[in-house]
């Protein structure tokens, strides 16, 4: 661990922190693709609302793992296999739906797919946010892993250092996905074009089946 003041860390190790996060939100994954053809696909509420289910995850994720729900993740790799594979078939789903859009030339229609039209509703895209940060019980080992080294040595309460630590890394991230809403909004009227809007459903179709593929090849560490 890292010494600090208290229950954060001090100045230097809380920048590092704050880099470390920054690094780790802006690795392609499946948030990030997620808010990117939410916004692309329905516009800034969509993504808004698709950022929001995700940092909700990210909640659920801290809150398990400062309560011992990851360690037991890690200790039984039959639980972390179950989820892994839902997480999996959730992306398979959404992914499929934006095939079968892409090619009947016209949005997804109901919960198909993660590019539906604005029609979607905001609550169905701050579910699929959620659903998707929450059945990848990855996301859970990295909370244990990663927020216990920034918690100082001398905390008078490490659990409420946890806590600190994982709403800060909650908040970050949250910031860093709006400002990729309003980056990705800016790119949106090129989705306009109904060729482009396929190619767009298409492509985040195919990318979402290769994201659920490379989860079920994964093994929980000490499987």
């Amino acid at each position: 661990m890292i010494a600090g003041q208290g229950l954060l860390p001090g100045p230097a190790e809380a920048a590092l922190f704050a880099t470390a996060v920054l690094v780790l939100n802006a690795t392609p994954g499946v948030d990030l693709l997620l808010t990117v053809s939410r916004t692309l696909g329905g516009g800034v509420r969509a993504g808004v609302a698709a950022a929001l289910g995700i940092s909700a995850g990210c909640v659920v994720h801290a809150l398990s793992a400062a309560f011992g729900l990851a360690a037991l993740l890690a200790l039984h790799p039959e639980a972390f296999r179950a989820i892994q594979w839902a997480g999996a078939a959730y992306l398979a789903w959404l992914g499929i739906g934006l095939l079968r859009a892409a090619w009947r030339a016209e949005p997804p229609a109901g919960n198909q797919g993660a590019a539906a039209g604005p029609a979607r509703g905001a609550w169905a895209d701050f579910r699929t946010g959620l659903f998707t940060n929450v059945l990848n019980p990855k996301v859970a080992l990295f909370f244990l892993a990663f927020l216990p080294q920034f918690v100082p040595t001398d905390s008078p309460s490490p659990t409420a250092s946890f806590l600190l630590l994982g709403a800060w890394f909650v908040a970050q991230g949250t910031v860093f996905l709006l400002a990729l809403v309003a980056l990705a909004a800016n790119l949106r009227r090129l989705s306009a074009n109904d060729s482009t809007r396929r190619w767009l459903q298409g492509a985040g179709g195919l990318l979402f089946i290769v994201l659920a593929l490379r989860i079920v090849r994964e093994q929980p560490a000490g499987a």
